[in-house]
């Protein structure tokens, strides 16, 4: 799992001076963000640790810890997207779409606090931005089945 330890909620800044605070935009904004980087991490074969070093410091805790986060558990994300998949191995996998499983995967195992509904919706909603109609079917249907093994019990 993630600690969340690590990071503080923001405060407000009292109203006499301006907030220091950047806005780091919506959560689907930031797995739009996070989709591109996931994508990039496995085109050019690279850490997350190279990736988040080639952003500066732009790039948003909730994005910094799900890359560390896949990459730690990628062999489980791997070994869940192969078992449920049916006729298709994670490597035949187009990179987009398989980015966008990495990233719901993960979030339905190590993440509980966002429901599952959510995160499939999130990932399919990025699958149909930019991948195939057919894709979408695809990643609904697989994440789906591996909602039930990784929340089992929970209201799908």
């Amino acid at each position: 799992r993630i600690s969340r330890t690590s990071v503080n909620p923001p405060t407000a800044a009292p109203p006499s001076q301006p907030s220091r605070i950047p806005e780091f935009g919506s959560r689907r904004e930031q797995r739009d963000r996070l989709l591109g980087l996931i994508y990039q991490m496995d085109l050019r074969e690279v850490s997350a640790a190279k990736i988040i070093e080639s952003q500066g410091d732009e790039l948003e805790p909730f994005v910094t810890e799900r890359l560390i986060g896949i990459e730690a558990q990628r062999v489980e994300i791997d070994a869940l997207l192969d078992e449920y998949s049916q006729q298709w191995t994670v490597s035949r996998m187009p990179l987009l779409d398989r980015a966008a499983m990495r990233l719901a995967t993960f979030e339905l195992a190590h993440c509980p606090e966002i429901p599952t509904a959510v995160v499939v919706s999130e990932a399919v909603e990025l699958v149909r931005k930019y991948s195939t109609a057919e894709s979408q079917r695809f990643v609904n249907g697989l994440l789906g089945k591996i909602a039930i093994e990784a929340r089992p019990g929970a209201a799908q």
